[in-house]
């Protein structure tokens, strides 16, 4: 996203604090921010703040003549990559839905020609009437995006979906819609193992995990977009792969190893899939059946190949080694220990002790020789489009 520009419209609400942070972390990422704060949002942010922080003088007023000979409304809604509203409240959103300008904000929302991201944030009972749903509807049709709101305490004592995102799903959110699809990653091969494996016990029993193969497939639909050469290895799943990558079904974990060599060498390598550690040692011809004294067989279990490690220390290593740690307990320092264990250069680290697989979203850590990063929840495409972001971060740096 560097060099990338947004105009950030702050709305009224004690959510407008958020905006503060949110302008940092984008700065961090070399996103320049030039804020409108309208009459309601300055009741709970100084425009000094949002001065400091953007660098920039902060834009109120429509009927200003020194704004309006310097920088117009129409201009202003137009120099930026993306317009940003966070918070974007009920009378914002209805203002753009139902077409009203009568300040600086809903102008420049009406004059842009740029997308639009908002970050609604309002109370529960706002956010779940008749009248916020229709003006949601209306702009989700005329093509705004929408990240939140999510589900937790508000300020006015009440539970449930309403507060504003948190500034960094903003910043995944941003980073998703400035994407520049097709070109990241030209020229580079990746290689992504997704879903479970399956170890047969005999012809109809097998180990395996619950994985669903979603966090997985998103990365690979990820890679592809910015522009990889992308092979998906896939366990046994039940969701359709991307169009745009090529598919390798395998059902064992030695089936996917012998998969992942085969398409060596690759630049990039991320195993998200959830490998079996073990697999009986003798997989019957014909079904186990019970005895006659219904005791339950004996099964003696092996090692299955270690993916990840064989992949970290082969002679035609990627240049890049992604691993993925599902704890559900200890997750950092498991997550630490796993990547200098295996050689992995990077580890994504989640909680699995809740509704993580199979569900459609993840909230990950990810871990690197130098830092650990806390991303928010997010859906587990926003996930994989944000991890993709940093990977070709990471080729642009080492080039």
């Amino acid at each position: 996203m560097r060099g990338k520009s947004i105009l950030l419209v702050i709305g009224g609400g004690i959510a407008a604090y958020k905006s503060l942070e949110l302008i940092r972390r984008l700065a961090e990422r070399g996103v320049k921010a030039r804020a409108i704060l309208t009459g309601a949002g300055a009741h709970f942010v100084t425009p000094l703040s949002v001065s400091a922080l953007t660098g920039d003088k902060v834009y109120a007023d429509l009927f200003s003549l020194t704004d309006e000979s310097e920088m117009g409304h129409i201009e202003l809604s137009r120099a930026a990559d993306l317009v940003v509203v966070a918070p974007a409240t009920a009378d914002l959103m209805g203002k753009l839905a139902a077409g009203l300008a009568n300040d600086l904000a809903s102008t420049a929302l009406l004059a842009t020609d740029k997308p639009i991201l908002m970050a609604p944030a309002m109370n529960v009972r706002m956010w779940q009437s008749p009248s916020v749903r229709r003006s949601a509807g209306i702009l989700a049709r005329d093509g705004v995006q929408f990240v939140g709101p999510n589900d937790g305490d508000m300020a006015c004592g009440e539970f449930g979906p309403g507060r504003m995102a948190e500034p960094l799903e903003i910043v995944a959110a941003i980073e998703k819609m400035l994407e520049v699809r097709g070109g990241a990653l030209d020229g580079f091969k990746a290689l992504v193992t997704a879903g479970p494996t399956q170890e047969p016990l005999d012809p109809v029993r097998f180990l395996a995990n619950r994985s669903s193969g979603k966090q997985g497939y998103a990365i690979a639909d990820a890679l592809a977009r910015a522009g990889a050469d992308t092979v998906l290895i896939s366990g046994p799943v039940e969701i359709a792969p991307p169009s745009n990558v090529t598919l390798r079904k395998v059902v064992t974990a030695r089936e996917m190893l012998a998969a992942c060599e085969a398409e060596l060498p690759a630049d990039i390598a991320v195993m998200s899939a959830a490998v079996a550690d073990w697999r009986p040692d003798i997989a019957a011809n014909s079904k186990i059946k019970k005895d006659t004294e219904h005791k339950a067989p004996a099964i003696r279990l092996i090692e299955n190949p270690d993916i990840l490690a064989t992949l970290a220390r082969h002679k035609n290593r990627p240049r890049l080694v992604v691993g993925f740690a599902a704890e559900t307990d200890d997750v950092l320092a498991n997550a630490v220990g796993k990547r200098a264990r295996k050689g992995a250069d990077w580890i994504v680290a989640n909680d699995v002790s809740g509704n993580v697989m199979g569900g459609d979203r993840n909230q990950v850590h990810l871990i690197t020789a130098a830092s650990q990063e806390h991303w928010p929840e997010m859906s587990k495409t926003d996930v994989a489009h944000r991890l993709v972001q940093q990977i070709a971060r990471q080729f642009q740096e080492r080039s």
